[in-house]
């Protein structure tokens, strides 16, 4: 285990007069993780970002989520990283940095009160779509939203079979987010998939039970 703690960047891009839709921006989010993990840089044991990789999984997986806009988005895409555009939304992720240790051109970026409308309601997921399902009795500003299903996919990744991890990457880490009616988040709750539980830094309750992952394939 890591003797320092690690923390996994996110930043959204967020124009002032463009927004990006609040699941889109969600949806970006969770894949910018997957996409990070999967890369050879971070798996390969060879991978330049393998050995922050492996010290931020050593302790917390935590993840903080900032936005900007402008020149400071332009900025922050000069940073090692990578960026996942969907629909109207991008996410740059930054391999693990030390939590003290933030690069000057992301620490600068606003963290909190990250929020985003929903123009319209997203359709039903897909048949056979991994779904990060949010507990709809939780309130989350979108960057902890954003977190959360990071959180989400990056446990359902962990523990996924290597052939099921190649097809989802096969799949360019197709997912939906979604929040289920209130009265079926219950048994989606205790449904023995896996399940984030948030260690309560902001917004929400320690021990709250956020996001619970449902992918097609069995997870150990």
């Amino acid at each position: 285990m890591s003797t320092v703690e690690y923390v996994l960047p996110l930043v959204a891009h967020i124009e002032k007069d463009e927004p990006p839709a609040r699941t889109d921006a969600l949806e970006a989010a969770a894949r910018a993780v997957l996409v990070l993990l999967a890369d050879d840089r971070s798996a390969d044991p060879e991978g330049e970002w393998h050995a922050a990789v492996e010290a931020w999984q050593g302790y917390r997986i935590r993840k903080v989520v900032r936005r900007a806009r402008g020149g400071e988005w332009r900025r922050a895409n000069t940073l090692p990283g990578i960026t996942v555009a969907h629909g109207t939304a991008e996410v740059r992720v930054y391999p693990p940095i030390p939590l003290d240790g933030w690069p000057k051109d992301l620490a600068k970026l606003q963290v909190s009160g990250t929020d985003l409308d929903e123009p319209a309601a997203p359709p039903a997921p897909a048949p056979g779509q991994p779904v990060l399902w949010l507990n709809p009795t939780l309130e989350m500003t979108a960057g902890k939203a954003m977190a959360q299903v990071g959180h989400g996919a990056h446990i359902a990744w962990m523990q996924l079979g290597a052939a099921a991890r190649k097809e989802w990457a096969a799949r360019d880490f197709d997912l939906a987010v979604r929040s289920p009616a209130p009265a079926a988040w219950p048994a989606l709750a205790t449904s023995g998939r896996p399940v984030v539980r948030d260690a309560g830094f902001t917004e929400v309750a320690p021990g709250s039970c956020t996001v619970v992952a449902d992918v097609p394939w069995p997870c150990s």
